[in-house]
């Protein structure tokens, strides 16, 4: 007597496992909506699972202005597949308006290279333990600001910066100069050592 095929495994279910259990914050998103989300993101944002389901993505953001700004980044910064990745500075407990700021890497695909809002899937990793937030991070910087640090933090020029965010090279000087002041440093490589350590 043959022995018995084994039964095959229920893929659709190991697929929603491994995005349920995921060390990591994971969205399915349409539109810039969160279609889904597991329960590593809603941790990460200390809200339930159910309240994030249907939101905008803005909900996650310090401001409104972060919110555009990064969407348009992604439109100009998606590679050849489709691919986006970045260190930006997001908020916790978005239900509240003085909500924890924080570090988090956010990396993703557009299903749709063409449109890359239309739908995607996308990563978060909570960076506060690595890249603490200091007084003047939390309080004292503007939302361009945050963008210019997150950027120095990756090594970029100022003509880099610029292109990435829409301002000139000169304008991405003036911010500079601006965290310079505010963290007290002296250097630009002084000042990333100082956004890293917190």
């Amino acid at each position: 007597m043959p022995p018995s095929a084994a039964p095959a495994p229920d893929l659709t279910l190991d697929y929603r496992i491994a995005f349920e259990l995921a060390p990591v914050g994971l969205v399915l998103s349409r539109r810039r909506m969160i279609v889904d989300c597991n329960e590593a993101l809603a941790q990460m944002f200390r809200i339930a699972r159910g309240q994030l389901i249907g939101q905008s993505f803005e909900v996650l953001y310090p401001s409104h202005d972060e919110f555009e700004r990064t969407g348009e980044r992604i439109v100009l910064n998606l590679n050849d597949g489709g691919y986006y990745a970045d260190d930006r500075i997001m908020k916790r407990s978005p239900s509240d308006p003085a909500g924890e700021l924080f570090w988090c890497h956010v990396s993703g695909r557009a299903l749709n290279r063409d449109a890359p809002h239309e739908a995607g899937i996308w990563s978060f990793e909570d960076l506060s333990s690595r890249r603490p937030l200091t007084t003047p991070g939390r309080a004292g910087l503007t939302a361009r600001e945050r963008e210019v640090a997150a950027l120095l933090i990756e090594g970029r020029t100022s003509k880099q910066i610029g292109k990435t965010i829409g301002i000139s090279p000169r304008t991405v000087d003036i911010y500079r100069a601006r965290l310079l002041r505010k963290y007290g440093a002296g250097t630009t490589p002084e000042l990333v050592q100082r956004l890293l350590e917190g």
